[in-house]
């Protein structure tokens, strides 16, 4: 009988949520599936990971596994906020753009309030007009700060910056939340510690992500402000988010921790990213958008050449501004696959020109 698995398709650009399992997070896996173990969390692996964290973060912070990056968001939002406060976040981030309004669904309807800044940076000017716009009891109450590090775009948060937004936090009491999507490629790209990018800086909880960091499900969150994770377990059960097999997230994790791999994978997205720029540049009609970073280049692209580079099958996404494209690295990705893509576009864009 022939196999009706699906053939492996070529190294992609559209997200870094595209690639595999690396090999140090699949090798922890199959090692906790190995015999039984406790559940819920109450595990040995489970335990072990969330004390790594402790150890690579140098704080004494509450940690919690869970399935997807909004789950984590939305949860740690919810746990931060009344259903009649706000969230302050920049106008391109995440949890405004691609979470179908979960936050709002899991606090029960805290607002989010959009601010604005270059590079997909909060400006603390637009992040204080919003704080003190209003504060009459007819407006959602301004409770929480929420940054992304990485930014969408690319971009990376210095301490001073960071240390910038969370002492004006504080003058207004809110509390300072971070997406830590890419928070590796972040790390590296910094030469911050992970301590110094964090709660250092001000930082009061992190939801860092492993999927994009080579694992195949889960994230973590760090509430380095203890008291604020307070039955945040309850809330986790309650949203169908305490996994009963947990050691199967957290056993991948301590892998990516313990071995080193969560920056090394990071490192060499980033290096990828890189190569990539370095290739468009100089190719007629490209044009960069953002400077990289971490592990995503933003270009722009014609459109024709964006509908033939479709129709051979590479896939992408476009969703910055017009005719704005990002190519995505991640911990797989390969020169060769950049210099096939490359080559498809050096093609495509010769092409146009002989046409035009």
């Amino acid at each position: 009988m022939l196999s009706t698995r699906p053939t492996t398709r070529p190294v992609q650009f559209a997200s870094d949520n595209y690639s595999g399992i690396c090999p140090e997070a699949l090798d922890y896996l199959l090692q906790a599936n190995q015999g039984d173990a406790p559940a819920y969390g109450d595990d040995d692996w489970t335990q072990q990971a969330a004390d790594k964290f402790r150890e690579i973060f140098d704080i004494d912070c509450e940690v919690f596994f869970v399935f997807n990056g909004t789950a984590a968001n939305s949860l740690t939002l919810a746990s931060l906020c009344q259903s009649y406060h706000s969230v302050i976040c920049h106008e391109l981030a995440h949890i405004e753009t691609d979470e179908c309004g979960a936050p709002e669904f899991a606090s029960n309807g805290s607002k989010l309030l959009l601010a604005q800044g270059e590079q997909g940076k909060l400006d603390p000017a637009h992040i204080e007009r919003l704080i003190t716009k209003r504060t009459d009891i007819h407006y959602p109450k301004p409770k929480v700060i929420s940054l992304t590090q990485a930014t969408e775009v690319g971009t990376i948060y210095t301490t001073d910056e960071l240390a910038a937004i969370a002492a004006l936090a504080r003058h207004h009491g809110l509390k300072v939340h971070m997406d830590g999507a890419r928070f590796a490629n972040a790390v590296v790209a910094s030469g911050k510690t992970p301590a110094e990018l964090t709660w250092k800086a001000g930082i009061d909880v992190l939801c860092c992500c492993g999927t994009k960091n080579g694992m195949g499900i889960g994230e973590a969150i760090l509430f380095f402000d203890k008291a604020l994770a307070e039955d945040f377990a309850y809330r986790c059960k309650q949203a169908g988010q305490l996994a009963s097999k947990m050691r199967f997230i957290s056993a991948p994790w301590l892998g990516l921790l313990e071995t080193g791999a969560w920056l090394r994978n990071a490192a060499h997205a980033n290096r990828m990213a890189a190569y990539l720029e370095q290739q468009l540049q100089g190719i007629p009609g490209l044009n960069m958008l953002f400077p990289r970073q971490v592990n995503g280049v933003f270009v722009q692209l014609p459109q024709a050449l964006t509908d033939e580079l479709y129709r051979r099958g590479w896939k992408f996404y476009t969703f910055i501004g017009t005719d704005g494209a990002r190519l995505m690295c991640a911990w797989n990705t390969t020169p060769e696959a950049i210099d096939a893509l490359v080559a498809d576009i050096n093609d495509v864009v010769g092409r146009l020109a002989k046409s035009g």
